[in-house]
Protein backbone atom coordinates (compact mmCIF):
# COMPACT_ATOMS: atom_id res chain seq x y z
CA UNK A 1 0.00 0.00 0.00
CA UNK A 2 0.94 3.63 -0.83
CA UNK A 3 0.31 6.69 0.36
CA UNK A 4 1.29 10.25 -0.39
CA UNK A 5 3.76 12.77 1.59
CA UNK A 6 3.53 15.82 2.62
CA UNK A 7 5.55 17.15 -0.62
CA UNK A 8 3.75 14.54 -3.09
CA UNK A 9 6.27 11.71 -3.05
CA UNK A 10 5.24 8.14 -2.47
CA UNK A 11 5.31 6.57 0.91
CA UNK A 12 5.66 2.71 1.07
CA UNK A 13 3.65 1.57 4.39
CA UNK A 14 4.66 -1.44 6.23
CA UNK A 15 4.77 -5.14 4.59
CA UNK A 16 1.73 -6.94 6.51
CA UNK A 17 -0.45 -4.39 4.70
CA UNK A 18 0.65 -5.51 1.16
CA UNK A 19 -1.37 -8.37 -0.63
CA UNK A 20 0.19 -11.42 -2.30
CA UNK A 21 0.13 -11.29 -6.05
CA UNK A 22 -1.76 -14.26 -6.30
CA UNK A 23 -4.74 -11.88 -3.82
CA UNK A 24 -4.55 -8.86 -6.20
CA UNK A 25 -7.91 -8.32 -9.03
CA UNK A 26 -9.77 -11.58 -8.30
CA UNK A 27 -13.11 -11.95 -9.67
CA UNK A 28 -14.90 -15.05 -9.37
CA UNK A 29 -11.81 -17.34 -8.25
CA UNK A 30 -10.12 -16.02 -11.46
CA UNK A 31 -6.62 -13.94 -12.24
CA UNK A 32 -7.03 -11.06 -13.76
CA UNK A 33 -4.16 -9.11 -12.26
CA UNK A 34 -2.93 -6.82 -14.88
CA UNK A 35 0.68 -6.33 -15.56
CA UNK A 36 1.19 -2.89 -13.85
CA UNK A 37 -0.70 -4.67 -10.73
CA UNK A 38 1.87 -7.15 -10.61
CA UNK A 39 4.91 -4.98 -11.20
CA UNK A 40 3.46 -2.41 -8.47
CA UNK A 41 3.09 -5.41 -6.01
CA UNK A 42 7.03 -6.42 -6.16
CA UNK A 43 8.04 -2.72 -5.97
CA UNK A 44 6.27 -2.56 -2.43
CA UNK A 45 6.98 -5.90 -1.95
CA UNK A 46 10.96 -5.03 -1.87
CA UNK A 47 10.28 -1.46 -0.33
CA UNK A 48 10.50 0.63 -3.40
CA UNK A 49 8.79 4.21 -4.27
CA UNK A 50 8.75 4.45 -7.68
CA UNK A 51 11.20 6.86 -7.98
CA UNK A 52 13.87 5.08 -6.69
CA UNK A 53 13.21 1.79 -8.92
CA UNK A 54 12.93 4.32 -11.79
CA UNK A 55 16.45 5.68 -10.75
CA UNK A 56 17.79 1.86 -10.54
CA UNK A 57 16.28 0.70 -13.97
CA UNK A 58 17.45 4.25 -15.86
CA UNK A 59 13.74 5.36 -16.59
CA UNK A 60 11.59 8.30 -15.51
CA UNK A 61 9.13 7.83 -12.45
CA UNK A 62 6.36 9.10 -14.76
CA UNK A 63 6.87 6.08 -17.12
CA UNK A 64 6.80 3.60 -14.77
CA UNK A 65 3.84 5.15 -13.03
CA UNK A 66 2.21 4.86 -16.48
CA UNK A 67 3.21 0.95 -16.69
CA UNK A 68 1.83 0.82 -13.06
CA UNK A 69 -1.86 2.18 -14.19
CA UNK A 70 -2.45 0.77 -17.45
CA UNK A 71 -1.79 3.96 -19.17
CA UNK A 72 1.79 2.50 -21.36
CA UNK A 73 2.07 -1.14 -22.27
CA UNK A 74 5.90 -2.11 -21.01
CA UNK A 75 7.93 -3.99 -24.07
CA UNK A 76 8.98 -7.28 -23.42
CA UNK A 77 12.37 -6.14 -22.91
CA UNK A 78 11.21 -3.30 -20.28
CA UNK A 79 9.48 -6.14 -18.02
CA UNK A 80 12.78 -7.95 -18.32
CA UNK A 81 14.79 -5.05 -16.98
CA UNK A 82 12.00 -4.29 -14.38
CA UNK A 83 12.07 -7.68 -13.17
CA UNK A 84 15.81 -7.97 -13.10
CA UNK A 85 16.10 -4.88 -10.49
CA UNK A 86 13.15 -6.24 -8.35
CA UNK A 87 14.81 -9.71 -8.28
CA UNK A 88 11.12 -10.96 -9.16
CA UNK A 89 11.72 -15.06 -9.23
CA UNK A 90 11.61 -16.37 -12.24
CA UNK A 91 8.81 -18.31 -12.24
CA UNK A 92 6.63 -14.86 -10.94
CA UNK A 93 8.72 -13.39 -14.11
CA UNK A 94 6.66 -15.54 -16.27
CA UNK A 95 3.10 -14.51 -14.50
CA UNK A 96 3.58 -11.21 -15.20
CA UNK A 97 4.91 -11.29 -19.13
CA UNK A 98 1.90 -13.42 -19.28
CA UNK A 99 -0.07 -10.47 -17.69
CA UNK A 100 1.52 -8.57 -20.34
CA UNK A 101 0.07 -10.48 -23.60
CA UNK A 102 3.51 -11.78 -23.94
CA UNK A 103 4.30 -15.45 -24.08
CA UNK A 104 6.72 -16.69 -20.58
CA UNK A 105 10.45 -17.20 -21.19
CA UNK A 106 11.48 -19.20 -18.46
CA UNK A 107 10.97 -22.73 -19.36
CA UNK A 108 10.66 -25.35 -15.99
CA UNK A 109 11.55 -28.98 -17.51
CA UNK A 110 10.99 -31.41 -15.19
CA UNK A 111 14.01 -32.93 -12.56
CA UNK A 112 14.39 -36.26 -14.94
CA UNK A 113 14.22 -35.16 -18.63
CA UNK A 114 16.39 -34.51 -21.02
CA UNK A 115 16.64 -30.95 -20.89
CA UNK A 116 18.34 -31.28 -17.27
CA UNK A 117 20.71 -33.64 -17.60
CA UNK A 118 23.95 -31.29 -17.38
CA UNK A 119 22.17 -30.00 -14.14
CA UNK A 120 21.91 -33.62 -12.20
CA UNK A 121 25.36 -34.05 -13.24
CA UNK A 122 26.76 -31.15 -12.26
CA UNK A 123 24.48 -31.79 -8.57
CA UNK A 124 25.45 -35.09 -7.81
CA UNK A 125 29.05 -34.41 -8.41
CA UNK A 126 28.66 -32.00 -5.98
CA UNK A 127 26.63 -34.44 -3.47
CA UNK A 128 29.34 -37.14 -3.92
CA UNK A 129 31.97 -34.33 -2.87
CA UNK A 130 30.60 -33.41 0.13
CA UNK A 131 30.86 -37.41 1.43
CA UNK A 132 30.71 -38.33 4.30
CA UNK A 133 29.33 -35.40 5.22
CA UNK A 134 25.51 -35.01 4.53
CA UNK A 135 23.97 -33.17 1.55
CA UNK A 136 20.78 -33.29 -0.70
CA UNK A 137 19.38 -31.67 -3.31
CA UNK A 138 16.10 -30.22 -2.56
CA UNK A 139 13.82 -28.24 -4.76
CA UNK A 140 11.77 -23.80 -3.73
CA UNK A 141 9.29 -25.98 -1.61
CA UNK A 142 12.12 -28.37 0.34
CA UNK A 143 11.31 -31.79 -1.70
CA UNK A 144 14.29 -33.46 -1.77
CA UNK A 145 15.38 -34.49 -5.22
CA UNK A 146 18.61 -36.32 -4.70
CA UNK A 147 20.97 -36.42 -2.02
CA UNK A 148 24.65 -38.84 -1.04
CA UNK A 149 24.90 -41.50 1.04
CA UNK A 150 25.74 -38.94 4.50
CA UNK A 151 22.19 -38.41 4.89
CA UNK A 152 21.68 -41.52 6.06
CA UNK A 153 23.38 -40.49 9.13
CA UNK A 154 20.77 -38.08 9.91
CA UNK A 155 18.08 -40.16 8.88
CA UNK A 156 18.54 -42.86 11.83
CA UNK A 157 14.90 -44.04 12.91
CA UNK A 158 12.94 -41.72 10.91
CA UNK A 159 9.22 -42.90 10.49
CA UNK A 160 9.73 -44.79 6.85
CA UNK A 161 6.74 -43.16 5.78
CA UNK A 162 8.14 -39.66 6.06
CA UNK A 163 11.00 -40.00 3.87
CA UNK A 164 9.00 -41.86 1.09
CA UNK A 165 8.87 -39.63 -2.19
CA UNK A 166 8.00 -37.09 -1.73
CA UNK A 167 10.08 -35.96 0.98
CA UNK A 168 10.38 -32.91 2.56
CA UNK A 169 13.12 -31.95 4.34
CA UNK A 170 12.32 -29.53 6.61
CA UNK A 171 9.23 -32.15 7.60
CA UNK A 172 11.44 -34.72 8.01
CA UNK A 173 14.04 -32.49 10.46
CA UNK A 174 11.13 -30.98 13.02
CA UNK A 175 8.19 -33.79 13.04
CA UNK A 176 8.04 -36.00 15.90
CA UNK A 177 8.31 -39.38 14.05
CA UNK A 178 11.54 -37.66 12.16
CA UNK A 179 14.89 -36.32 13.35
CA UNK A 180 13.55 -34.01 16.25
CA UNK A 181 13.59 -36.82 18.73
CA UNK A 182 17.62 -36.72 18.04
CA UNK A 183 17.96 -32.77 17.62
CA UNK A 184 19.46 -31.84 20.96
CA UNK A 185 19.00 -28.16 20.40
CA UNK A 186 15.95 -28.30 18.90
CA UNK A 187 14.32 -25.41 20.24
CA UNK A 188 17.08 -23.12 18.16
CA UNK A 189 17.07 -25.32 15.45
CA UNK A 190 12.88 -24.61 15.44
CA UNK A 191 13.82 -20.50 15.60
CA UNK A 192 16.40 -21.03 12.83
CA UNK A 193 14.33 -22.93 10.51
CA UNK A 194 11.25 -21.03 11.22
CA UNK A 195 12.80 -17.38 10.49
CA UNK A 196 14.61 -18.80 7.34
CA UNK A 197 11.26 -20.04 5.74
CA UNK A 198 9.33 -17.14 6.83
CA UNK A 199 12.05 -15.21 4.91
CA UNK A 200 11.66 -17.52 1.56
CA UNK A 201 7.88 -17.29 1.56
CA UNK A 202 8.24 -13.45 1.82
CA UNK A 203 10.66 -13.52 -1.46
CA UNK A 204 8.80 -15.82 -3.08
CA UNK A 205 5.38 -15.16 -2.35
CA UNK A 206 4.46 -19.47 -2.26
CA UNK A 207 1.66 -20.39 -0.65
CA UNK A 208 2.98 -23.76 -0.69
CA UNK A 209 6.16 -22.68 1.82
CA UNK A 210 3.26 -20.53 3.65
CA UNK A 211 0.99 -24.04 4.69
CA UNK A 212 4.70 -25.83 5.11
CA UNK A 213 5.44 -23.35 7.62
CA UNK A 214 2.32 -23.37 9.23
CA UNK A 215 2.10 -27.31 9.32
CA UNK A 216 5.89 -27.13 11.16
CA UNK A 217 4.84 -24.72 13.58
CA UNK A 218 1.88 -26.82 14.88
CA UNK A 219 4.76 -30.01 16.16
CA UNK A 220 5.97 -29.61 19.57
CA UNK A 221 9.52 -28.43 20.26
CA UNK A 222 9.54 -25.49 21.58
CA UNK A 223 11.13 -21.92 19.64
CA UNK A 224 13.73 -20.06 20.66
CA UNK A 225 13.59 -16.33 19.10
CA UNK A 226 17.05 -15.71 17.03
CA UNK A 227 18.51 -12.45 18.32
CA UNK A 228 21.71 -11.11 19.23
CA UNK A 229 24.43 -13.91 18.43
CA UNK A 230 27.20 -14.77 21.62
CA UNK A 231 30.36 -13.81 20.97
CA UNK A 232 31.74 -16.31 19.57
CA UNK A 233 28.46 -17.51 17.54
CA UNK A 234 29.42 -17.54 13.99
CA UNK A 235 26.26 -20.04 12.69
CA UNK A 236 23.26 -21.64 14.36
CA UNK A 237 24.42 -25.72 14.28
CA UNK A 238 22.66 -28.43 14.22
CA UNK A 239 23.15 -30.47 16.84
CA UNK A 240 21.94 -34.39 16.38
CA UNK A 241 22.23 -37.53 18.84
CA UNK A 242 23.93 -40.28 16.82
CA UNK A 243 25.53 -43.51 17.93
CA UNK A 244 25.33 -42.01 21.79
CA UNK A 245 26.90 -39.03 21.35
CA UNK A 246 26.20 -35.38 19.36
CA UNK A 247 26.92 -34.33 15.64
CA UNK A 248 27.16 -30.85 15.58
CA UNK A 249 26.44 -29.63 11.70
CA UNK A 250 27.05 -26.17 9.94
CA UNK A 251 24.41 -25.99 7.11
CA UNK A 252 25.64 -24.66 4.09
CA UNK A 253 23.16 -23.69 0.91
CA UNK A 254 24.63 -23.75 -2.76
CA UNK A 255 22.55 -22.43 -5.54
CA UNK A 256 23.17 -22.37 -9.17
CA UNK A 257 24.44 -18.97 -10.58
CA UNK A 258 22.68 -16.96 -13.89
CA UNK A 259 19.77 -19.86 -13.66
CA UNK A 260 18.00 -19.23 -16.91
CA UNK A 261 14.97 -21.70 -16.58
CA UNK A 262 12.38 -21.85 -13.23
CA UNK A 263 13.65 -25.39 -12.40
CA UNK A 264 17.74 -24.66 -11.95
CA UNK A 265 16.24 -21.38 -10.60
CA UNK A 266 14.37 -22.68 -7.58
CA UNK A 267 17.53 -25.50 -7.12
CA UNK A 268 19.41 -25.67 -4.29
CA UNK A 269 22.00 -27.99 -2.05
CA UNK A 270 21.83 -28.30 1.89
CA UNK A 271 25.44 -29.60 2.91
CA UNK A 272 26.33 -30.40 6.20
CA UNK A 273 29.80 -29.83 7.63
CA UNK A 274 31.32 -30.11 10.64
CA UNK A 275 31.00 -27.74 13.03
CA UNK A 276 33.86 -29.33 15.68
CA UNK A 277 37.18 -32.04 15.16
CA UNK A 278 35.07 -34.32 17.47
CA UNK A 279 32.10 -34.45 14.91
CA UNK A 280 34.23 -34.24 11.96
CA UNK A 281 36.33 -37.90 13.14
CA UNK A 282 33.71 -39.76 13.58
CA UNK A 283 31.38 -39.22 10.46
CA UNK A 284 35.65 -39.74 8.62
CA UNK A 285 35.25 -42.94 10.67
CA UNK A 286 31.57 -43.69 9.97
CA UNK A 287 31.93 -44.17 6.07
CA UNK A 288 35.34 -46.25 6.34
Amino acid sequence: MVGVGPIGFEVVLPRRLWPRPEDVHKIGGVDTSTVGDLLRHWRLERRLSQLELAGRADTSARHLSFIETGRAKPSRTMIAHLAEHLEIPLRERNRVLLAAGYAPAYTQPAWDTPAMDAIRSAMRRILAGHEPYPALAIDQNWTMVDANSGVTTLLEGVDPALIAAPMNALRVSLHPDGMAGRIRNLAEWRGHVFARLTRQAEVTRSQQLVDLLEELRSYPGGEVQLTLPEPDQAVVPLVIEHAGAPLSLLSVTTVFGSPMNVTVAELAIESFLPADEDTMRRLTADSR
